[in-house]
């Protein structure tokens, strides 16, 4: 525990306006060569059906941090452009699309 405190520490007193913790290189790094780890712990707990809320939650927070587009975001426009004709940008082209979605 005292090794991550002092992480942390280190980090805000190299960069005191750091916005995220996992911007500074060092605990970047450290993440990285631990993500292995945490990833196959949970996926134990997951196929034992053991709950493990905080590590999973925080594992998905982690690889949507590091990842500059989430097929997650974009099945959420999707389903408010279906449900409420919000409309949804697209990668490939600027501007707000809206579909005509069919029930089926």
């Amino acid at each position: 525990r005292a090794r991550v405190l002092e992480m942390a520490r280190a980090a805000y007193a190299r960069e005191p306006a750091l916005p995220n913790l996992l911007l500074d290189p060092a605990v970047a790094t450290e993440m990285a060569s631990r993500s292995a780890g945490w990833r196959r712990i949970v996926a134990i707990a997951v196929q034992r059906g053991i709950p493990l809320p905080a590590l999973s939650g925080s594992l998905s927070y982690y690889d949507s941090f590091r990842t500059a587009t989430l097929p997650s975001a974009q099945c959420i426009q999707a389903q408010r452009d279906c449900f409420g004709g919000h409309g949804y940008r697209r990668l490939d082209s600027e501007g707000v699309f809206h579909t005509e979605w069919e029930a089926k």
